[in-house]
């Protein structure tokens, strides 16, 4: 038995679940809603405020298949109750960011400036102080949008082990490297 699919997802208060025709589960919650439509072969059951993924055999496919979508509809679940928030920071000398509506403009040392155009479910904030280094807050209610945008944003610019320089998740450590050394 899959150890993460034999879970039982608890729903918060504030969300509804229905499981319609060729298994679409969708989730609604006070920060939005989300659907997605999940193998036909897999059984979902919702009890009164639970839900629970079961699989229709030992097949190794079914066994795959188990805890992933049982994590899915959990992610969705926290998605619309809490949503998701990502930070990233901008280490490097001149490195800039801002935000222009659904427009994250980022100066990242190369000769122009950078324009990203953000989807609509995801919102962004910028924060610069005076002696630190940038920071923009990703927050969207789902999980592997936000977590996308956020891997596309970080390829910018990746973190160089040496100075550490680069677009960096906060709270991320990067191993650095000791540089050349001088011969006698």
């Amino acid at each position: 038995m899959s150890r993460i699919g034999k879970l039982p997802i608890t729903l918060p208060s504030n969300t509804q679940v229905t499981i319609g025709d060729n298994n679409v589960v969708t989730i609604k919650g006070p920060k939005g809603e989300l659907s997605t439509t999940l193998d036909k072969d897999m059984i979902v059951k919702q009890d009164e405020n639970t839900i629970i993924v079961d699989r229709p055999t030992e097949q190794k496919r079914h066994k795959a298949m188990h805890g992933l979508y049982r994590s899915l509809i959990n992610n969705m679940v926290v998605g619309v109750s809490e949503g998701y928030k990502e930070q990233l920071e901008f280490v490097g000398v001149g490195y800039k960011a801002s935000v222009q509506g659904n427009t994250l403009e980022m100066s990242l040392g190369y000769s122009h400036n950078i324009y990203m155009s953000l989807p609509v479910e995801v919102s962004a904030t910028a924060v610069t102080e005076k002696g630190k280094n940038p920071i923009v807050t990703l927050e969207s209610n789902d999980k592997q949008l936000i977590g996308q945008v956020a891997a596309k944003i970080r390829s910018l610019r990746k973190v160089e082990p040496y100075k550490g320089k680069g677009i960096r998740f906060v709270g991320e450590v990067i191993r650095r490297k000791a540089g050349k050394t001088a011969s006698k």
